[in-house]
């Protein structure tokens, strides 16, 4: 069981890192897209040798097709998210609400129970969505309210593709292996974005301006989720998932003290009070 929390740590920390890239990039869009285009190409000869040698059937295409719809989805919500609000502050957002919904589903519409510990952790992650919201904050106007929500309802549709995706991809790992279907997850992410960026016509400039990110971008973003999907293939999803949003406390910790957002010490805290609702969940819920 090691080896498999070793690589959910180091995928939560990666995840985190190219996030911040994403957040200091000119165009969000233009530099998501980059960085998945070089895992795309370096990998669609691998997608196309196992899917020739191993063919399935028609429901198991449906399956990957789903991901990759799903992956579009998420990587346009995911740019105009990195555009609207400060990476300590939809980060932890974006992260937490996948741990925050599907317990919350469970109770609501399929009879389960949650334990103590568990409607303690969702307490906590309310409470931090709430303080990082804004809401019923007295220094600001109704209208300044209603534009600061945003990029927290924003955050909180990437949060909801995001639980859509892992239980689809995990269904996908029983049929497809996962630099496969890491591939798969890599040409929907393009796709999504694709328009956007022919639109902006920035590729050049963002390539000039951020090189060194980029290239380390192109590592780090597919190689966060390969390594969460190795490690979705050695350990049961609800064992192991809580503890990849370490990147929670991460992301926000590089965007107060290397971004210099605002808000630092507030941020911080609300970042620890949601991984730890996310682990009471997880561990203990």
């Amino acid at each position: 069981m090691l080896l498999p929390i070793v690589l959910v740590i180091a995928s939560g920390m990666a995840h985190a890192v190219w996030s911040m890239f994403t957040k200091r990039s000119r165009s969000k869009s233009v530099f998501l897209w980059s960085i998945m285009m070089v895992a795309t190409i370096l990998l669609l000869p691998v997608l196309i040798t196992e899917l020739w040698k191993h063919p399935m059937n028609a429901a198991s295409y449906g399956l990957l097709l789903l991901s990759m719809l799903l992956q579009a989805v998420y990587s346009w919500l995911l740019s105009k998210t990195y555009e609207l609000g400060d990476l300590s502050q939809i980060y932890p957002i974006m992260r937490g609400t996948s741990t925050l919904l599907v317990p919350v589903i469970g109770v609501l519409f399929l009879n389960e129970s949650l334990s103590v510990f568990g409607w303690l952790g969702i307490l906590c992650m309310l409470g931090g969505f709430a303080v990082l919201s804004g809401i019923g904050s007295n220094s600001r106007s109704g209208g300044q309210q209603a534009q600061g929500l945003k990029p927290v309802l924003m955050a909180l549709c990437v949060g909801l593709c995001t639980t859509c995706y892992v239980f689809v991809d995990k269904l996908n790992l029983e049929h497809v292996s996962p630099i496969g279907l890491l591939e798969v997850t890599n040409i929907g992410f393009v796709l999504g974005l694709t328009p956007a960026v022919i639109a902006s016509g920035q590729i050049v400039e963002e390539w000039k301006a951020n090189k060194t990110t980029l290239l380390l971008g192109a590592v780090l973003n597919p190689g966060s989720y390969l390594l969460f999907l190795f490690a979705m293939s050695q350990a049961p999803m609800a064992h192991i998932s809580p503890l990849r949003e370490i990147g929670t406390i991460f992301a926000t910790f590089l965007g107060v003290l290397l971004l210099k957002e605002q808000q630092g010490m507030r941020r911080m805290l609300c970042s620890v009070v949601i991984f730890g609702g996310i682990v009471l969940i997880g561990m203990l819920g």
